[in-house]
């Protein structure tokens, strides 16, 4: 390897540029075959519930819940259309009507209580568009040198949430991951997940410590 290569390998911003398109690429190429394999194990099928569609967003049965960004379009009502934010306890503050529970609910779902509520009284027959701007964190722990919160991003696998953590500990089973997340009742649930499970926002994983 000649200096000038080896310089810039050298270069933090260089090295953090290699770092972002390894992870881009690996979830791009295990994306696909997750959803195949998830599809083939009841188990992973019930993982990939709400699983990203073709446009980059959640399917139809996404979830909301706290740190969710959604836009909300009243048709005609400039003053109700806006951004608002899900809250730690599952509420967006709207006008006119105050605090509103939406933790749990899916987009339409949202779309059907606000027009519910907001017809008669307040604006006749509302036409309201509900769509998620930004999703909230998702959540790793265990053995991986950083646990915390990191930004969801579509397509993601738990491999590339532990590339974002910063790899595994030497104590790690790399093969063994416990992830919590809420299944269509909202009622939290433990999964057994592999490599290739896709991450939804919200998830909770846990990288198992290898038994020898």
């Amino acid at each position: 390897m000649s200096r000038r290569i080896r310089n810039f390998f050298s270069r933090p911003f260089a090295a953090a540029t290699l770092m972002a398109f390894l992870v881009v690429a690996l979830a791009s190429g295990v994306h696909a075959r997750s959803i195949r394999e998830a599809t083939a194990n009841p188990a992973d099928a019930q993982a990939s519930i709400g699983q990203t569609d073709g446009a980059g967003g959640q399917g139809d049965d996404y979830r909301l819940g706290n740190g969710d960004k959604v836009r909300i379009t009243v048709f005609n009502q400039r003053d109700l259309t806006d951004i608002y934010q899900v809250d730690g306890l599952g509420r967006i503050a709207f006008p006119l009507v105050g605090q509103i529970d939406v933790g749990g609910l899916t987009p339409k779902q949202l779309e059907q209580k606000l027009a519910k509520v907001l017809s008669p009284d307040y604006v006749k027959n509302p036409h309201i568009s509900v769509v998620v701007l930004s999703f909230r964190p998702f959540y790793i722990i265990g053995e991986v040198t950083k646990p915390g919160s990191y930004p969801y991003v579509s397509g993601m696998s738990m491999i590339n949430a532990v590339a974002l953590a910063g790899g595994f500990t030497y104590r790690a089973d790399e093969d063994s991951f416990d992830l919590m997340r809420p299944d269509k009742s909202g009622k939290k649930v433990k999964i057994s997940a592999k490599p290739e499970t896709p991450v939804q926002p919200g998830d909770v994983i846990t990288v198992n410590e290898r038994i020898f």
